[in-house]
Protein backbone atom coordinates (compact mmCIF):
# COMPACT_ATOMS: atom_id res chain seq x y z
CA UNK A 1 0.00 0.00 0.00
CA UNK A 2 1.01 3.42 -0.84
CA UNK A 3 1.66 6.54 1.41
CA UNK A 4 -1.92 8.42 2.14
CA UNK A 5 -0.03 11.04 0.39
CA UNK A 6 0.14 9.07 -2.70
CA UNK A 7 -3.17 8.31 -2.62
CA UNK A 8 -4.70 11.79 -1.41
CA UNK A 9 -2.47 14.86 -2.95
CA UNK A 10 -5.10 16.65 -2.04
CA UNK A 11 -5.38 16.37 1.66
CA UNK A 12 -2.66 16.25 3.73
CA UNK A 13 -4.25 13.04 5.96
CA UNK A 14 -6.92 11.62 7.89
CA UNK A 15 -6.09 12.93 10.98
CA UNK A 16 -4.15 15.60 12.61
CA UNK A 17 -4.96 15.41 16.22
CA UNK A 18 -5.97 12.56 18.75
CA UNK A 19 -9.58 11.74 18.29
CA UNK A 20 -12.15 12.00 20.93
CA UNK A 21 -13.16 9.08 22.10
CA UNK A 22 -13.77 7.06 25.01
CA UNK A 23 -10.88 6.22 27.56
CA UNK A 24 -11.89 2.19 26.35
CA UNK A 25 -9.20 3.19 23.32
CA UNK A 26 -5.65 3.40 24.30
CA UNK A 27 -3.07 5.09 21.92
CA UNK A 28 -1.51 2.08 21.00
CA UNK A 29 -4.50 1.44 19.07
CA UNK A 30 -4.42 5.03 17.29
CA UNK A 31 -0.55 4.25 16.83
CA UNK A 32 -1.88 1.09 15.03
CA UNK A 33 -4.32 2.27 12.75
CA UNK A 34 -1.63 5.15 11.80
CA UNK A 35 1.11 3.07 11.56
CA UNK A 36 -1.06 0.30 9.15
CA UNK A 37 -1.82 3.22 6.74
CA UNK A 38 1.29 4.40 6.23
CA UNK A 39 2.56 0.82 5.03
CA UNK A 40 5.36 0.92 2.44
CA UNK A 41 4.68 0.80 -1.08
CA UNK A 42 6.47 -2.75 -1.35
CA UNK A 43 4.44 -3.93 1.40
CA UNK A 44 1.18 -5.98 0.63
CA UNK A 45 -2.05 -4.59 2.76
CA UNK A 46 -3.19 -7.34 5.02
CA UNK A 47 -5.37 -7.82 8.19
CA UNK A 48 -6.82 -10.64 10.49
CA UNK A 49 -10.18 -10.58 9.20
CA UNK A 50 -12.21 -11.87 6.32
CA UNK A 51 -13.42 -9.32 3.67
CA UNK A 52 -16.59 -10.77 3.42
CA UNK A 53 -19.76 -10.67 5.83
CA UNK A 54 -20.56 -13.94 8.04
CA UNK A 55 -23.23 -14.44 5.10
CA UNK A 56 -20.40 -14.87 2.21
CA UNK A 57 -22.29 -12.13 -0.01
CA UNK A 58 -21.29 -9.29 -1.43
CA UNK A 59 -24.00 -6.49 -0.28
CA UNK A 60 -25.43 -3.97 -3.12
CA UNK A 61 -27.72 -1.18 -2.24
CA UNK A 62 -29.98 0.96 -4.17
CA UNK A 63 -30.97 3.89 -2.29
CA UNK A 64 -33.39 5.73 -4.89
CA UNK A 65 -34.05 8.69 -2.76
CA UNK A 66 -36.48 11.38 -3.68
CA UNK A 67 -37.25 9.96 -7.16
CA UNK A 68 -39.63 8.06 -9.59
CA UNK A 69 -42.90 8.90 -11.08
CA UNK A 70 -45.29 5.51 -11.12
CA UNK A 71 -44.29 5.07 -14.62
CA UNK A 72 -40.54 5.17 -14.44
CA UNK A 73 -40.54 2.67 -11.52
CA UNK A 74 -42.44 0.31 -13.29
CA UNK A 75 -40.09 0.52 -15.75
CA UNK A 76 -37.05 0.49 -13.45
CA UNK A 77 -38.44 -2.77 -11.79
CA UNK A 78 -39.06 -4.16 -15.01
CA UNK A 79 -35.72 -3.46 -15.80
CA UNK A 80 -34.12 -5.33 -12.72
CA UNK A 81 -36.73 -8.19 -12.47
CA UNK A 82 -35.47 -8.97 -16.24
CA UNK A 83 -31.56 -8.31 -15.50
CA UNK A 84 -28.82 -11.50 -14.89
CA UNK A 85 -27.45 -10.89 -11.80
CA UNK A 86 -24.84 -12.79 -9.97
CA UNK A 87 -26.18 -15.23 -7.33
CA UNK A 88 -23.78 -14.59 -4.59
CA UNK A 89 -25.07 -10.50 -4.07
CA UNK A 90 -27.35 -9.77 -1.74
CA UNK A 91 -29.28 -7.02 -3.88
CA UNK A 92 -31.58 -4.05 -1.83
CA UNK A 93 -33.75 -1.10 -3.22
CA UNK A 94 -35.14 1.36 -1.22
CA UNK A 95 -37.80 3.15 -3.17
CA UNK A 96 -39.25 6.52 -1.93
CA UNK A 97 -41.74 5.71 0.53
CA UNK A 98 -45.32 5.74 -1.87
CA UNK A 99 -44.48 3.70 -3.75
CA UNK A 100 -43.39 0.90 -1.55
CA UNK A 101 -46.57 -1.36 -2.41
CA UNK A 102 -46.14 -0.86 -5.59
CA UNK A 103 -42.37 -2.00 -5.74
CA UNK A 104 -42.88 -4.89 -3.30
CA UNK A 105 -46.07 -5.95 -5.37
CA UNK A 106 -44.34 -6.04 -8.67
CA UNK A 107 -40.18 -6.74 -7.96
CA UNK A 108 -38.39 -10.07 -8.33
CA UNK A 109 -37.94 -11.88 -4.39
CA UNK A 110 -34.40 -12.19 -5.61
CA UNK A 111 -34.16 -8.38 -4.76
CA UNK A 112 -35.30 -7.10 -1.12
CA UNK A 113 -37.15 -4.00 -0.25
CA UNK A 114 -35.69 -1.23 2.07
CA UNK A 115 -37.45 2.40 3.53
CA UNK A 116 -35.15 5.05 3.67
CA UNK A 117 -35.84 6.05 6.99
CA UNK A 118 -37.88 5.02 10.36
CA UNK A 119 -39.30 6.64 13.15
CA UNK A 120 -37.47 5.93 17.06
CA UNK A 121 -39.99 3.71 17.80
CA UNK A 122 -44.16 2.63 17.48
CA UNK A 123 -46.63 5.18 15.17
CA UNK A 124 -48.57 7.62 16.53
CA UNK A 125 -48.78 11.21 16.62
CA UNK A 126 -45.51 11.99 14.04
CA UNK A 127 -46.80 13.76 10.97
CA UNK A 128 -44.81 12.84 8.15
CA UNK A 129 -43.14 9.70 9.88
CA UNK A 130 -42.70 6.11 9.02
CA UNK A 131 -42.84 3.35 11.57
CA UNK A 132 -40.37 0.12 11.40
CA UNK A 133 -43.67 -1.55 12.31
CA UNK A 134 -45.33 0.06 8.78
CA UNK A 135 -42.48 -0.90 6.73
CA UNK A 136 -42.38 -4.66 8.28
CA UNK A 137 -46.08 -4.71 6.99
CA UNK A 138 -45.33 -3.91 3.79
CA UNK A 139 -42.70 -5.92 2.87
CA UNK A 140 -39.21 -4.18 3.80
CA UNK A 141 -36.49 -6.22 5.20
CA UNK A 142 -34.01 -3.32 5.71
CA UNK A 143 -34.09 0.13 5.99
CA UNK A 144 -31.12 2.93 5.59
CA UNK A 145 -30.51 5.14 8.53
CA UNK A 146 -27.84 7.76 9.23
CA UNK A 147 -28.47 9.10 5.76
CA UNK A 148 -25.92 12.00 5.22
CA UNK A 149 -28.58 14.05 3.86
CA UNK A 150 -31.18 13.04 6.89
CA UNK A 151 -27.91 14.22 9.13
CA UNK A 152 -26.35 17.38 7.46
CA UNK A 153 -30.19 18.48 5.91
CA UNK A 154 -32.44 17.17 8.20
CA UNK A 155 -30.30 17.87 11.30
CA UNK A 156 -30.56 14.42 12.72
CA UNK A 157 -27.99 14.37 15.84
CA UNK A 158 -25.41 10.66 15.80
CA UNK A 159 -27.58 9.66 19.28
CA UNK A 160 -31.12 10.18 17.73
CA UNK A 161 -29.95 8.07 14.76
CA UNK A 162 -28.23 5.60 17.06
CA UNK A 163 -32.14 5.50 18.43
CA UNK A 164 -33.40 4.47 15.45
CA UNK A 165 -31.33 1.71 14.73
CA UNK A 166 -31.70 0.57 17.65
CA UNK A 167 -35.53 0.34 17.80
CA UNK A 168 -35.65 -1.37 13.82
CA UNK A 169 -33.21 -4.02 14.82
CA UNK A 170 -34.75 -5.20 17.97
CA UNK A 171 -38.00 -5.00 15.78
CA UNK A 172 -36.48 -7.48 13.21
CA UNK A 173 -35.27 -4.96 10.53
CA UNK A 174 -31.72 -5.00 8.56
CA UNK A 175 -30.00 -1.47 9.52
CA UNK A 176 -28.01 -0.18 6.85
CA UNK A 177 -26.14 2.21 9.09
CA UNK A 178 -24.23 5.13 6.95
CA UNK A 179 -21.65 7.28 8.41
CA UNK A 180 -19.20 9.73 6.36
CA UNK A 181 -17.33 12.77 7.12
CA UNK A 182 -18.17 16.09 5.02
CA UNK A 183 -15.24 17.78 2.56
CA UNK A 184 -14.15 20.27 5.71
CA UNK A 185 -13.71 17.76 8.05
CA UNK A 186 -11.31 15.71 5.78
CA UNK A 187 -9.40 18.57 5.05
CA UNK A 188 -8.84 19.29 8.87
CA UNK A 189 -7.39 15.14 8.98
CA UNK A 190 -11.03 14.54 11.01
CA UNK A 191 -12.55 11.51 8.66
CA UNK A 192 -11.50 8.95 11.56
CA UNK A 193 -12.98 10.92 14.17
CA UNK A 194 -15.36 11.88 13.02
CA UNK A 195 -16.85 7.99 10.77
CA UNK A 196 -15.48 6.35 15.07
CA UNK A 197 -17.81 8.88 16.70
CA UNK A 198 -20.76 8.12 14.50
CA UNK A 199 -20.16 4.78 14.97
CA UNK A 200 -19.49 4.59 18.37
CA UNK A 201 -23.16 6.13 18.61
CA UNK A 202 -24.56 3.10 16.77
CA UNK A 203 -23.06 0.51 18.90
CA UNK A 204 -23.84 2.45 22.20
CA UNK A 205 -27.21 1.58 21.83
CA UNK A 206 -27.53 -1.92 19.55
CA UNK A 207 -28.93 -5.06 20.77
CA UNK A 208 -26.93 -7.21 17.75
CA UNK A 209 -24.39 -6.24 15.08
CA UNK A 210 -25.71 -9.58 13.09
CA UNK A 211 -28.55 -7.25 11.02
CA UNK A 212 -26.28 -4.38 10.51
CA UNK A 213 -24.51 -3.17 7.01
CA UNK A 214 -22.12 0.07 7.90
CA UNK A 215 -22.43 2.03 5.10
CA UNK A 216 -19.12 4.67 4.57
CA UNK A 217 -20.40 7.65 2.40
CA UNK A 218 -17.95 10.84 2.41
CA UNK A 219 -20.19 13.19 1.91
CA UNK A 220 -18.18 15.42 -0.44
CA UNK A 221 -18.50 12.16 -2.83
CA UNK A 222 -22.48 11.68 -2.44
CA UNK A 223 -24.50 13.23 -5.66
CA UNK A 224 -21.25 14.82 -6.48
CA UNK A 225 -19.52 13.17 -9.42
CA UNK A 226 -16.68 12.89 -6.96
CA UNK A 227 -15.52 9.41 -6.04
CA UNK A 228 -13.07 8.80 -3.42
CA UNK A 229 -9.87 6.59 -4.90
CA UNK A 230 -10.22 2.85 -4.30
CA UNK A 231 -7.65 3.50 -1.78
CA UNK A 232 -8.80 5.77 0.12
CA UNK A 233 -12.01 4.48 0.33
CA UNK A 234 -10.27 0.95 2.04
CA UNK A 235 -8.26 2.91 3.98
CA UNK A 236 -11.33 3.80 5.98
CA UNK A 237 -12.64 1.07 5.83
CA UNK A 238 -9.80 -0.67 7.15
CA UNK A 239 -9.81 1.39 10.00
CA UNK A 240 -13.78 1.02 10.48
CA UNK A 241 -13.30 -2.75 10.29
CA UNK A 242 -10.21 -1.98 12.82
CA UNK A 243 -12.04 0.16 15.30
CA UNK A 244 -15.21 -2.58 15.50
CA UNK A 245 -12.46 -5.15 16.30
CA UNK A 246 -11.28 -2.96 18.79
CA UNK A 247 -14.50 -1.37 20.67
CA UNK A 248 -17.20 -4.31 20.04
CA UNK A 249 -15.49 -7.80 19.22
CA UNK A 250 -12.93 -9.42 16.44
CA UNK A 251 -15.82 -11.95 15.42
CA UNK A 252 -18.49 -8.27 14.62
CA UNK A 253 -15.50 -7.07 13.06
CA UNK A 254 -14.38 -10.00 10.93
CA UNK A 255 -18.60 -10.31 9.66
CA UNK A 256 -19.55 -7.01 9.35
CA UNK A 257 -20.28 -5.64 6.00
CA UNK A 258 -18.73 -2.62 5.35
CA UNK A 259 -20.25 -0.81 1.87
CA UNK A 260 -19.16 1.95 0.24
CA UNK A 261 -21.06 4.75 -1.28
CA UNK A 262 -20.49 8.01 -2.92
CA UNK A 263 -20.75 8.50 -7.02
CA UNK A 264 -20.40 4.93 -7.74
CA UNK A 265 -21.13 3.52 -11.38
CA UNK A 266 -20.93 0.94 -13.94
CA UNK A 267 -17.48 2.91 -14.66
CA UNK A 268 -15.48 2.60 -11.19
CA UNK A 269 -17.44 0.23 -9.81
CA UNK A 270 -15.24 -3.06 -10.48
CA UNK A 271 -12.08 -0.81 -9.33
CA UNK A 272 -13.82 -0.36 -6.06
CA UNK A 273 -14.88 -3.64 -5.29
CA UNK A 274 -11.04 -4.74 -5.64
CA UNK A 275 -10.34 -3.55 -2.30
CA UNK A 276 -9.87 -6.07 0.12
CA UNK A 277 -12.18 -4.19 2.69
CA UNK A 278 -14.91 -2.97 0.59
CA UNK A 279 -17.75 -5.59 0.53
CA UNK A 280 -20.27 -3.90 -1.51
CA UNK A 281 -21.72 -0.51 -1.95
CA UNK A 282 -24.59 1.59 -1.35
CA UNK A 283 -25.93 3.51 -4.92
CA UNK A 284 -27.84 6.47 -5.36
CA UNK A 285 -27.98 7.93 -8.76
CA UNK A 286 -26.82 5.09 -10.85
CA UNK A 287 -29.44 2.68 -9.23
CA UNK A 288 -32.34 4.26 -10.92
CA UNK A 289 -30.65 2.73 -14.54
CA UNK A 290 -31.52 -1.05 -14.08
CA UNK A 291 -28.70 -2.20 -16.43
CA UNK A 292 -25.86 0.19 -14.55
CA UNK A 293 -27.34 -1.43 -11.51
CA UNK A 294 -26.64 -4.78 -12.83
CA UNK A 295 -23.27 -3.63 -13.87
CA UNK A 296 -22.51 -2.43 -10.14
CA UNK A 297 -24.31 -5.67 -8.34
CA UNK A 298 -21.93 -8.20 -11.38
CA UNK A 299 -19.00 -6.22 -10.04
CA UNK A 300 -18.76 -9.04 -7.54
CA UNK A 301 -17.01 -10.87 -10.34
CA UNK A 302 -13.82 -8.41 -9.52
CA UNK A 303 -13.70 -9.17 -6.07
CA UNK A 304 -13.48 -13.06 -6.49
CA UNK A 305 -10.56 -12.01 -9.32
CA UNK A 306 -8.82 -9.86 -6.96
CA UNK A 307 -8.94 -12.38 -4.32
Amino acid sequence: MAMISTYCPHFNGLRRSSPKLDSSQSQSFLQHINSQLRLASSRKPCRAVTAMAGSGKFFVGGNWKCNGTKDSITKLVSDLNSAKLETDVDVVVSPPFVYLDQVTASLTGRIEVSGQNSWIGKGGAFTGEISVEQLKDIGCKWVILGHSERRHIIGEDDQFIGKKAAYALNEGLGVIACIGELLEEREAGKTFDVCFQQLKAFADVVPSWDNIVIAYEPVWAIGTGKVATPQQAQEVHVAVRDWLKKNVSEEVASKTRIIYGGSVNGSNCAELAKQEDIDGFLVGGASLKGPEFATIVNSVTSKKVAA
